[in-house]
């Protein structure tokens, strides 16, 4: 749906993660082979990468300060399953958290996170205010106020709705 450009570094995941779910027509990235191997699901891990793509929407709606679009299972709680390790790079002796096993997608979030909360650029990831959408997108706006996936779609749309009802 955005035309916006996808998050830095591993927010790009999360980004994506959410952004499988077309919420206006109802397609779903994961219910496709290509979808599911794009994140390295089996289709037995389908329903925990849904679980966890809508506690995500919830935290990145909240990032934009709108209220969760249904009940979910806490971010924190799904996170918490997700073992975490610092990798320490012997050339330069730099660190960052990094999935404890390779492979497992609820890791690889728990990581990007973790490295985003780092570079202070987990904030910036939203989820769009319009209902039919709620579409992730990285908030590049210089005063971190962005509402809408696309200004020329959903904030049109939000715009023309606000003029009408005038």
């Amino acid at each position: 749906m955005s035309e916006r450009s996808p998050a830095p570094g591993g927010l790009e995941l999360v980004q994506s993660l959410v952004n499988t779910l077309d919420i206006e027509s109802g397609a779903d990235a994961l219910d496709t082979a290509d979808g599911r191997a794009r994140f390295g699901l089996a289709e037995e891990d389908v329903a925990g990468a849904r679980e966890l793509r809508e506690s995500l929407r919830v935290a990145l709606l909240a990032h934009a300060g709108h209220p969760p679009h249904r009940t979910v299972t806490p971010l924190g709680e799904l996170l918490a399953a997700g073992p975490l390790v610092v990798a320490v790079d012997t050339a330069d002796g730099s660190a960052t958290l990094a999935p404890a096993r390779e492979g497992p997608l609820l890791s690889r979030v728990a990581a990007a996170i973790a490295q985003a909360l780092v570079e202070g650029t987990w904030g910036r990831l939203k989820a769009c205010e319009a209902v039919d959408c709620h579409w992730a997108y990285y908030d590049r706006s210089p005063a971190g106020r962005g509402r809408w996936c696309s200004m020329q779609v959903c904030g049109a749309r939000a715009k023309m709705r606000r003029y009408r009802a005038k």
